[in-house]
């Protein structure tokens, strides 16, 4: 399935606060063609459900305090001006228990599917995911790579 033409070139960002993380999120978001898959690689604490919130405000207008990273569910689906499916991959074993629960039919669902600890399921994910990395500088500062 196309997904349409990325419009986020390979960029290297560095943000030093939470609110810049957002608001880079929601400039990606902003920009994403439907039906976007996005997956975060990135250690704890990088950065990731912070960057996810402004990415759905950005996608799909939804409040940033509905947004929680699904650590124990493995997914959050929240309804705005599109449809954000938001995995958490942390405690999953293996690609097989990915495709065990169906999570792979969410890639060709009706909205966005935005995976943190995509490293998980990387030789999975469709060739037209976006890739964002985030790594930390320092206590406050990430480095964001954004990559097709």
């Amino acid at each position: 399935m196309d997904r349409g033409r990325r419009l986020i070139p390979q960029k290297h960002y560095r943000t030093s606060s939470a609110n810049e993380t957002f608001e880079l999120g929601r400039i990606i978001g902003e920009n994403l063609p439907p039906h976007a898959i996005i997956g975060l690689f990135g250690e704890l604490a990088a950065g990731k459900t912070t960057l996810i919130k402004g990415l759905a405000f950005g996608a799909a207008q939804i409040d940033p305090s509905h947004i929680q990273s699904p650590t124990f569910t493995y997914l959050n689906i929240y309804r705005g001006t599109t449809a954000i499916f938001h995995f958490d991959l942390y405690r999953l074993r293996d690609i097989d228990e990915f495709l065990s629960m169906g999570f792979d039919e969410y890639f060709d669902a009706e909205g966005i599917c935005v995976i943190e600890w995509s490293e998980r399921i990387a030789p999975y994910l469709p060739k037209n995911t976006l890739r964002i990395f985030l790594e930390h500088v320092n206590k406050d500062e990430r480095l964001i790579t954004v990559a097709d």
